[in-house]
């Protein structure tokens, strides 16, 4: 319980104003009382002091039968630090003396009931033990502090205000929210840190302007009209544009669901189904406008030392399949069906260069089509030329389908002995390539069944994973110095 002292002019207090105990040392002391068994002289004795305790605090509005055992003075105003209890009226501590500054409210008695009672009237310095007493036992203030300067309010309001932000970053599911942890930011999109998430937003902050949202580009679709119209102003935006991309890694990285991106964003769901489309798209066209196909001179010029006995090789080749959802139709269950997966899919034809990037990504095809055919379908064969090189598994049957030299391993009923090590050498660098689809694959939208969703197109966001990979991974092999 918060103790105050009540003589008119003294602020001391037992707690501060948060409710922390203060370490002052001082004590306090109620009022001298008796007991109706005592003796009359003692009784008489204890009137006296109490009336003289009175006049010392200065009280004017105090009775002498209706003093609450609330009411206190502090040690200070004690020479001994307490009162003295015995019967002795010579002792200086018989009535408190010290400190006491009482009488410019004697001469101005109104003075002080008018103060009282604004206080009672605004909740300020009653003891719950005073509030049966006709006036109230606060003139002065208790906890008593100086007024703020301008400059210490501005302070206040600056400190507050970042405070403000601080929680709304943290209540937020934002970019902003992770920018402090590296290992958060790698989770959610890919990326190994901010600053490298950052570099790549600075390449393509420049063309988000001229993005078109996936609905305009729809309804320009079927009514044969160009939509030139921006995708920040077509809607009131409700996201930050790094926001928005922030989400879109989210979806493709951690694989979560669009109902939980709305709850985890603070939007319709509908807006995370246009975000997801029109990042979708435009990832696609900007990535996609960057030649991602390497020279024949450029491989040259990165070439590890680890190919030194293939250094024609142009590209590594490898099919990877995505589990999709099963088409209601028979015919198209047939399509889609693959026996190596035991499961409906889509499949694509993936490349890399020998020090690692991508270089080549198909469409998505049926599952059941065949290596030989999607290579044929690609269209990579056309890129190829005499002079070049290309590391296949050994079910790409595809020698009669390119002009360029085929490194592939053979079959083991058909390999001869002077081929083990050349097989050995061609496994070795080949699996490079599935190395690259694994991190591809880390991204979580295809690790378990795809939906098929008519908003988005699913073969380019496998296009932008493969893409984004580029950017988000370090090289698999170190380059040759030459």
């Amino acid at each position: 319980m918060v103790r105050n002292c009540c003589v008119i002019g003294c602020s001391v207090r037992s707690h501060d104003r948060q409710g922390n105990k203060l370490g002052n040392g001082l004590s306090f002391h109620s009022f001298p009382t008796w007991k109706q068994h005592e003796g009359a002289h003692i009784a008489e004795l204890t009137k006296r002091r109490r009336l003289a305790w009175i006049a010392a605090v200065g009280r004017v509005d105090l009775q002498f039968s209706s003093i609450s055992k609330y009411l206190l003075v502090c040690s200070r105003h004690f020479h001994s630090g307490k009162p003295a209890y015995e019967m002795d009226q010579t002792n200086p501590d018989w009535v408190p003396t010290l400190h006491m500054n009482s009488e410019k409210n004697k001469k101005h008695p109104d003075r002080q009931r008018r103060g009282t009672q604004g206080q009672q009237q605004r909740g300020v310095g009653v003891h719950p033990g005073d509030q049966g007493q006709q006036s109230v036992t606060t003139d002065h203030d208790y906890c008593s502090f100086p007024e703020p300067s301008a400059e210490d309010l501005s302070k206040d309001v600056e400190s507050l205000k970042k405070e403000i932000q601080e929680l709304r970053v943290q209540r937020e599911f934002g970019l902003q929210r992770f920018a402090g942890s590296d290992t958060d930011i790698q989770f959610y999109t890919r990326f190994p840190s901010y600053n490298h998430l950052m570099a790549f937003w600075v390449l393509i902050e420049p063309c988000i302007y001229k993005m078109i949202q996936a609905s305009g580009a729809k309804s320009a679709a079927t009514t044969d009209e160009e939509v030139l119209t921006p995708a920040r102003t077509q809607t009131r935006q409700l996201l930050q544009p790094v926001d928005e991309f922030f989400l879109f890694l989210v979806f493709l990285s951690v694989g979560l669901k669009e109902r939980d991106l709305a709850h985890q964003f603070n939007i319709h769901q509908s807006t995370v189904s246009r975000i997801i489309a029109t990042w979708t798209s435009f990832l696609a066209t900007a990535l996609g406008s960057q030649c991602i196909w390497l020279t024949r001179a450029e491989v040259q010029a990165y070439l590890p030392k680890e190919f030194k006995g293939f250094s024609d090789t142009q590209v590594i080749l490898d099919c990877t399949e995505l589990r999709c959802q099963t088409p209601s139709s028979p015919l198209l269950q047939g399509e889609t069906y693959s026996s190596y997966k035991s499961h409906c899919t889509m499949k694509a034809l993936v490349g890399i260069a020998p020090h690692g990037p991508v270089t080549f990504i198909s469409d998505l095809y049926a599952g059941s089509v065949s290596d030989k055919e999607l290579f044929k379908q690609s269209g990579i064969a056309e890129k190829l030329t005499e002079d070049m090189a290309v590391m296949v598994d050994k079910g790409f049957l595809i020698t009669d389908c390119c002009k360029c030299k085929v490194y592939r391993p053979p079959f083991l009923s058909k390999q001869k002995k002077n081929q083990v090590k050349e097989t050995q050498a061609t496994v070795r660098l080949r699996i490079h390539v599935e190395r690259v689809i694994r991190r591809i694959k880390q991204n979580k939208l295809f690790d378990g069944i795809i939906t098929m969703s008519p908003v988005y197109n699913i073969s380019q966001l496998f296009a932008v994973a493969c893409m984004l990979s580029n950017y988000q991974n370090t090289a698999l092999v170190k380059k040759q110095v030459k």
